[in-house]
């Protein structure tokens, strides 16, 4: 087996040199660079002593992975052909181009992430002593290479001329690797007066021996990528050297590769994300689940496509792999209809009462749901289609299937609800789903999706606000400002000694509009009945009739709660609700034998335990 790779050392100066022609650029998707002075210095020390610096990793250009590239921060247009991208080693290379071979300053910041401009310099007297450690030895001066103090009033070091550097015996880094130009002028000064000036001469040409000397005889290990390395292998690297800061994700490669062919993907994105955020629901999509439910589609066009042929199909996929390997032609294709999902997905989900991004039970399970209602056009509409869709999605939601590993999910739900609006098997999503009578009891954070699916279950059953009598559409949901509550309030269930695990499960919480929640007042539910039905000067009285309807829309007893009976509501409530979730997923629950509340149950969704670390 051949490796794809080799290493070899690569002379710094000759890397220098091919920053500045252009022979080894940045991938478009590489960040800024980001290092401050201190570890620029840092870096120059261990080189004027050998001490290595790492590795650097390059990809041959003229392969099939093609992206967009920009010069090292610093370096002039391009003069020669692009040969290599540099993968790792961005910030190094930055920093040693800036600092060694280009003349203008080096554009860096301070420890406090204060940008400045400086040149660095080796104090040669310094970096010539044994006993001064070498970072010790470099120094940053200003843009104009003076240094001043007092306020700006006394020059400290003013090496704003040769002359000035000889005399002062200071270094320019930037010269480097010119630096017998640099020497010929430092003779030529000291040959002016050569008695007077012959140690410093002296100590020049000891510097120029043990210390640039390193410089120009340094060399760097280069682990060179072939031609013949894979996109998906790319990523792959960068997740493993792109250790700081944001990772890198498939988007970013992508935007690159497609800005090859003059494709502006991060601007295309944009403006499909300005569209779609108009919908409160859709806030929080991420460019990568829009590339994951382009890939979905057209990855199964392909497989239709060999299917329709006799050929054996390719798998429907949505991993990071996959993304890679999308031609701009299939995203051009697909991406109107993918948007068109989204907007679809919208109405769908307000349809089953949710409404803004923080009620949606799973932000992951957007991308099939998309992929599948751009696939079905204006067909979902149909009152069999969209009864299929919500007993897919709630299935999803109640079964709590994506959390975790969802790809493998996504290409099974696309792959099965076409045929299953036409006779075929239900989704695995469908057949694989269950859901345990002991989890309502366990519900408790906003995280979990199963919370927010019974949020939602509750308005599209018709809940109606315990005030206002408003059934909760869209407009009433955002201008009363609704949110689930305690129907037992928090205070009165301390003060009746009541465990926190139990009082604040789902069981106990209802759709309620800021206004009414505030209205209850933390007194027993005997007691804000009361206030409801005999009204005061601000809010009318509620018949009781009407009054018993509302608690009926949100599954409420009403005579175990004007009694106040808190565990007869809570089990009448769970059966309730068990059998509101029983209808939405199409099948029965996992019933439980032992009913009353467990205040140490230790039954946790995914989400809860990520909220409670």
């Amino acid at each position: 087996m051949t490796t794809s790779f080799q290493t070899n050392p690569v002379s710094l100066k000759d890397l220098m040199r091919e920053c500045h022609e252009g022979k080894l650029q940045l991938p478009d998707f590489q960040r800024g660079w980001v290092w401050d002075q201190d570890r620029i210095i840092d870096l120059l020390a261990s080189i004027s002593e050998g001490f290595p610096v790492g590795a650097l990793m390059t990809l041959d250009a003229s392969g099939e992975v093609s992206f967009a590239v920009r010069p090292v921060e610093g370096a002039p247009a391009p003069i020669k052909p692009l040969e290599a991208y540099l993968l790792d080693g961005q910030q190094r290379m930055t920093s040693l181009y800036q600092s060694t071979f280009s003349p203008v300053p080096v554009a860096t910041q301070t420890a406090k992430k204060r940008p400045i401009k400086v040149h660095f310099y080796f104090d040669i007297r310094a970096a010539l002593d044994p006993d001064v450690a070498r970072s010790d030895a470099v120094i940053a001066v200003p843009e104009d290479r003076i240094i001043r103090e007092n306020f700006g009033r006394d020059v400290k070091l003013d090496l704003s001329c040769e002359e000035h550097e000889f005399e002062a015996l200071y270094f320019p880094i930037d010269r480097i690797f010119d630096e017998n130009r640099w020497q010929i002028s430092a003779a030529q000064w000291m040959a002016k007066d050569p008695v007077a000036r012959q140690e410093k001469w002296e100590l020049i040409n000891r510097f120029a021996q043990e210390v640039v000397n390193n410089f120009t005889s340094y060399h760097v290990p280069v682990i060179k990528l072939g031609k013949d390395t894979s996109r998906a292998a790319v990523c792959l690297v960068f997740e493993k050297v792109n250790t700081g800061g944001k990772p890198l994700d498939a988007f970013e490669l992508v935007t690159a590769m497609y800005a090859s062919e003059e494709f502006h993907l991060r601007e295309d994105w944009k403006a499909r994300r300005d569209r779609l955020i108009n919908q409160k629901v859709l806030a929080k999509i991420e460019p990568v689940e829009f590339l994951q439910a382009v890939s979905l589609l057209h990855t199964k066009g392909r497989r239709d496509e060999a299917i329709a042929a006799g050929l054996e199909p390719p798998a429907i996929s949505a991993t990071r792999n996959s993304l890679l390997q999308v031609p701009l032609a299939a995203y051009k294709k697909w991406a109107d209809k993918v948007e068109a999902g989204y907007v679809a997905a919208a109405k769908f989900l307000h349809s089953l009462k949710i409404f803004n991004s923080r009620d949606l039970p799973y932000q992951t399970q957007l991308v099939p749901l998309a992929a599948i209602l751009a696939e079905l056009g204006t067909a979902w509409e149909n009152d069999a289609v969209r009864q299929k869709l919500a007993k897919w999605y709630w299935c999803g939601v109640f079964g709590e299937l994506y959390g975790s590993a969802v790809e493998s999910r996504f290409a099974l739900d696309i792959r099965d609800f076409s045929p299953w609006i036409n006779g075929k098997a239900e989704p695995q999503t469908v057949q694989r789903s269950s859901f345990e009578e002991k989890r309502l009891r366990t519900l408790r954070s906003r995280l979990s999706a199963a919370y927010k699916g019974v949020h939602a279950l509750l308005m599209k059953s018709g809940a109606e606000d315990f005030k206002s009598g408003q059934p909760y559409d869209q407009t009433v949901f955002f201008d009363e400002n609704v949110d689930i509550h305690h129907i037992f309030p928090e205070a009165w269930c301390k003060n009746q000694k009541i465990e926190p695990a139990i009082y604040n499960s789902i069981v106990n919480k209802t759709p309620l509009a800021s206004a009414t929640n505030r209205m209850l007042g933390g007194v027993a539910p005997s007691a804000y009945l009361g206030r409801l039905t005999k009204g005061n000067d601000s809010n009318p009285p509620i018949a009781a009739d009407r009054l018993s309807a509302i608690l009926t829309s949100h599954e409420i007893d009403e005579t175990l709660l004007a009694s106040d009976d808190f565990n007869g509501f809570m089990d009448k409530r769970r059966a309730s609700l068990l059998s509101l979730i029983e209808a939405a997923m199409g099948k029965e629950a996992v019933r439980e034998s032992i009913l009353p509340m467990n205040p140490d149950d230790d039954y946790y969704g995914e989400e809860e335990l990520e909220e409670a670390a």
